[in-house]
């Protein structure tokens, strides 16, 4: 039994006329008929009853007719689905997120613009540290995670999003609360609140570097497994902290925000994923990224 012959019985059991299904079918009668002929044979019953001028249903073509229409719906729905599949827009993704990384607007932004395009996909989030997502990333835990550079990502790729400067946070009260921007060397005295080297070794470099470069070398009074968190802690006044710019979005009170004359002190936000992607869902998020990061699009398969 082929699904052609479904079709054709359908058609004639539509019109009750082997003339008028032909018509509609786009073939010619005697082809129709000699195929409606061979089913009746394979399933061993008649389907029609066969007048001058028209065709009947059979009890047995009226049972027929729901099950074959139900078989053809349901062939329809797999190749719908694959194909939708074949273009990325029905599945699962995964994307895990650096806690920081949720306050940029750009992350809201391709998000957004992701499920506009592919309504289809089921979004799943996790979030983590930059260092264990990479982790996640390459055990296949997360198809992808949001990140923040500096980091070595060994054989990962990046896709940039975001740039954005660091700044300082002050406790209410401080010395240099009354100024729009602060010197690193201003802030020799001070006890520090950082995350854990171990979670992001590069960019705790990048700043310790950075106030090396200042003159000083920087007293971590408190560690913090999150950016945002040591917000908190400064309110609490156990010393000053650097953070992303866009993280100063959490209004806290106790605290003041100061930007660094430091140009050279940046972090960048970015997608890590694995090489050579084969999901279709991973790299056309890739693209969409790439459309709010208003970059070119370099081969996935080249390195960054």
């Amino acid at each position: 039994m082929e699904f052609r012959q479904l079709r054709y019985f359908l058609a004639v059991a539509e019109h009750l006329h082997f003339t008028i299904a032909a018509e509609r079918l786009g073939i010619a009668q005697p082809p129709l008929s000699q195929q409606i002929i061979k089913l009746e044979r394979e399933l061993g019953t008649k389907l029609f009853m066969r007048y001058p001028r028209r065709v009947e249903l059979t009890e047995a073509g009226a049972i027929f007719k729901e099950r074959a229409q139900r078989v053809l719906d349901e062939a329809n729905d797999a190749v719908e689905h694959v194909r939708k599949a074949a273009r990325g827009e029905s599945g699962h993704l995964s994307i895990g997120f650096a806690g920081s990384t949720v306050f940029h607007s750009s992350v809201a932004a391709s998000l957004r613009k992701f499920r506009q395009r592919y309504p289809g996909v089921l979004v799943k989030t996790e979030e983590s540290n930059s260092t264990a997502l990479l982790e996640k990333v390459r055990e296949g835990k997360v198809d992808c995670a949001m990140i923040r550079l500096p980091l070595n990502c060994g054989e990962l790729l990046t896709e940039p999003l975001a740039e954005e400067e660091m700044i300082a946070v002050l406790p209410t009260g401080h010395r240099l609360g009354k100024m729009r921007s602060v010197d690193l060397a201003r802030l020799s005295g001070d006890a520090f609140i950082l995350f854990p080297r171990s979670i992001g070794p590069d960019l705790y470099d990048s700043i310790t570097s950075a106030c090396r470069s200042a003159g000083f070398s920087p007293h971590v009074e408190m560690e913090s497994p999150q950016l945002s968190s040591t917000i908190n802690m400064v309110a609490a006044g156990f010393g000053v902290t650097l953070i992303p710019a866009s993280i100063r979005q959490i209004h806290a009170t106790g605290v003041t925000y100061h930007k660094i004359k430091d140009p050279n002190l940046r972090t960048t936000i970015a997608l890590v994923f694995r090489p050579r992607e084969k999901s279709v869902t991973v790299r056309n998020f890739v693209e969409v990224l790439r459309a709010v990061a208003r970059k070119p699009a370099p081969p996935l398969t080249s390195r960054p």
